[in-house]
């Protein structure tokens, strides 16, 4: 399923802050990149777009107290789960060192926005999601597309066995309705990553999930019947993982998957084929949190999000020249073709 995203990086550097290889391909668009000033830190905007958030839910949860135990209050709900995934988009940016060059900092924002927010654990994200941008799209070793409710592959689907085979032959009309799942999903698999962290990082990280369990229960039984209260969170939990699964999905399904067994693709390669970029103006670029650039952002994971606009005609133009596929495409059709892809990998099973 399509998972959200927060945590500070703790394995190797940000990409972009490593040399590449001498005379690699990607070389050059680091060297211009840089020289273009892309990926110096835009704090002020950060700090700016972090204000106006905080300020969004403290309004929500101050309408939530004085509508009272109103049924009206459920409408509250679809407002709280689009600013639960700005919340996720500000955790998925701190996570990558993008709005601070201290890691204590970015660590900080991290578990504020994911933890303690979402009910979403930044160490949990971090080892998953680190493991996605090293290899995107590969089978062995991407996270994202290991075999589990869905499957990505021909070879994944073929070892399917009973429900598990349903689910694969029907996945492609699955797929969205399974993401009103993962807002919940999100936060069993911080509380059972827990067991996998050290000592200190558990305390930290247990005690600010077991906070907002805390903390948004208390909310809502406080402010509404119990009867609202369950359904105010249903809606906003559901909708939280359809957004989610609306941003992600486009943004690597029915791309590129390199061979385990094949050539090595460079980073230029790997992350450019695997990857596929979104057209569209302010408002895709505010609903997608910047994920519409999705190749910029998997070659200069630490650029900060206003950037990746600015940097997309370079590695177009890069891209171009060495004959590289750069691929764009419309929202509406870039779930036609995950989908699509989805619907692929399932047919062997629907005609047997």
């Amino acid at each position: 399923m399509p998972q959200a995203a927060l945590a500070e990086p703790r394995a190797a550097a940000p990409l972009a802050d490593q040399a590449p290889p001498r005379g690699s391909d990607f070389a050059p668009l680091l060297r211009t990149v840089r020289s273009q000033g892309l990926l110096e830190r835009r704090t002020g905007w950060y700090a700016l777009g972090i204000a106006v958030n905080a300020l969004a839910l403290g309004a929500i949860v101050t309408g939530l107290v004085l509508i009272g135990a109103s049924w009206w209050a459920l409408l509250l709900a679809p407002v709280l789960a689009v600013f639960s995934a700005r919340t996720a988009f500000i955790g998925h940016d701190a996570g990558h060192a993008q709005i601070a060059g201290s890691r204590a900092v970015n660590r900080a924002i991290g578990l504020i926005h994911g933890n303690l927010l979402l009910g979403m654990s930044a160490a949990w994200w971090n080892d998953k999601h680190n493991r996605h941008h090293a290899n995107p799209n590969h089978l062995d070793k991407d996270p994202d597309v290991k075999a589990d409710v869905l499957v990505f592959s021909s070879e994944q689907a073929t070892v399917r066995t009973g429900f598990g085979r349903w689910l694969t032959r029907n996945q492609a009309w699955l797929f969205f309705p399974l993401t009103l799942l993962e807002g919940i999903a999100l936060k069993v698999y911080g509380f059972q990553d827990l067991r996998r962290q050290a000592p200190r990082e558990r305390i930290v990280e247990g005690l600010l999930l077991l906070g907002h369990v805390v903390g948004y229960a208390a909310l809502l039984l406080t402010t509404l019947s119990v009867g609202q209260a369950l359904a105010f969170a249903t809606i906003h939990q559901a909708l939280f993982g359809l957004h989610l699964g609306l941003a992600f999905a486009p943004n690597h399904k029915g791309m590129e998957m390199p061979d385990p067994d094949g050539e090595a693709w460079g980073h230029l390669r790997r992350q450019v084929l695997t990857s596929r970029n979104i057209r569209g103006g302010a408002l895709t670029d505010w609903f997608l949190g910047g994920l519409n650039y999705q190749i910029e952002h998997h070659l200069f994971p630490n650029m900060p999000r206003p950037h990746l606009r600015l940097a997309q005609p370079l590695v177009r133009a890069h891209c171009a020249e060495l004959g590289i596929p750069f691929t764009e495409t419309g929202l509406v059709d870039s779930y036609r073709q995950a989908l699509g892809h989805l619907r692929e990998v399932g047919e062997p099973l629907r005609v047997e």
